[in-house]
């Protein structure tokens, strides 16, 4: 994918990364474009989907769900389907942050959120009547955020 990417498309990257409310013409002045080539270049990047989203990260302690749980699950090894069919499953489910396909221990790690233990204790109750293939789990209980971040490093081509 990054071979698509020249030396502009990185630095865009990076910076819509960090604030995705940012001007073209901002972003021009910092990349050395026009603002019009940065908003082809932001077009061809959201069209080709190497943009996937341009979300509002929320302070989880400002909303209704502040405590978070890290889940590692075991799946049935014999059951082929099983991952498609959590991922359909997780895909609906909105305190499922994230979802990980993993090696190690457990099959697959995710990020879920709760307002309380209580309510993570349905959480995982409904994971696992809805999901059979889910063998067991392991929940961490994270007590403190020491870095949460979802800037990816963009590979500058004219830095190989």
């Amino acid at each position: 994918m990054t071979d698509r990417l020249d030396q502009f498309d990185s630095a865009i990257l990076d910076l819509v990364q960090r604030d995705c409310q940012m001007k073209a013409e901002t972003i021009a002045d910092k990349v050395g474009l026009s603002a019009s080539a940065v908003q082809r270049r932001l077009k061809r990047l959201r069209a080709e989907s190497i943009i996937t989203a341009e979300i509002a990260v929320v302070d989880r302690k400002a909303t209704d769900y502040p405590m978070t749980f890290i889940t590692g699950m075991e799946i049935e090894r014999d059951n082929y389907d099983a991952l498609a069919r959590f991922r359909s499953w997780a895909e609906r489910q909105d305190n499922i942050q994230q979802v990980y396909y993993v090696t190690g221990d457990v099959d697959l790690v995710a990020i879920i959120t709760a307002r309380d233990v209580e309510h993570y204790d349905d959480i995982s109750a409904q994971l696992m009547s809805e999901n059979p293939q889910i063998r067991r789990m392991h929940t961490n209980v994270v007590l403190r955020d020491v870095k949460i971040g979802l800037h990816i490093p963009v590979r500058n081509p004219a830095r190989r």
